[in-house]
C-alpha cells in the first residue's frame, strides 16, 4: 500500500533545457533531467551540441553507462585503447558507451552542429569523467 501512496504523490516534471553547463569535455551541455532539476534518482538526460568541426576532449565515464541518440549531424567517435577504433553515428542512431571505455567524439561537418540526447544511469547534473591521454 505504501508504494501506491508514493505513486499518487509523485509529480511529473517538465524541464526546459535553457541553461548550458560547462563540461570537462568542453562541449555545450543543456541541462535536462537530473536529480537537481526533476528529482531523478537513477538517471539523467541532457542535450549536447558538438559545434561544426568540433570535438570533445578524450575521456572516460567513471562507473556509469551512457546512451546517446543523435538528433542531427554525423559524429565519429574514436574509442578504446589509444582511441584506435572508430564508429560513425548519424541522425536516428543510438550509441551505447559502457563505463570505463575511453572515447572522443568528432563532428564530421565543418558547417553544421551535431546535436544529441545523452542519457546516463546516474542522476547527477555533472558527469564524472576522467581525462584520457591518447598515449595510454
Amino acid at each position: 500500500m505504501e508504494a501506491d501512496s508514493q505513486r499518487e504523490l509523485a509529480q511529473l516534471v517538465v524541464v526546459r533545457p535553457d541553461r548550458e553547463i560547462a563540461t570537462t569535455q568542453r562541449l555545450p551541455y543543456f541541462v535536462g533531467i537530473s536529480s537537481t532539476t526533476a528529482g531523478a534518482q537513477g538517471l539523467s538526460m541532457h542535450l549536447v551540441v558538438v559545434p561544426p568541426g568540433g570535438h570533445a576532449e578524450p575521456h572516460i565515464h567513471c562507473g556509469y553507462e551512457t546512451g546517446i541518440y543523435v538528433l542531427e549531424g554525423r559524429v565519429e567517435t574514436r574509442y578504446g585503447p589509444g582511441l584506435r577504433q572508430s564508429i560513425v553515428t548519424e541522425a536516428g542512431d543510438f550509441l551505447f558507451i559502457p563505463p570505463g571505455v575511453p572515447h572522443q567524439p568528432f563532428n564530421l561537418s565543418m558547417t553544421e552542429a551535431a546535436r544529441a540526447v545523452v542519457a546516463r544511469n546516474r542522476p547527477d547534473e555533472t558527469e564524472q569523467v576522467l581525462p584520457y591521454e591518447v598515449g595510454e
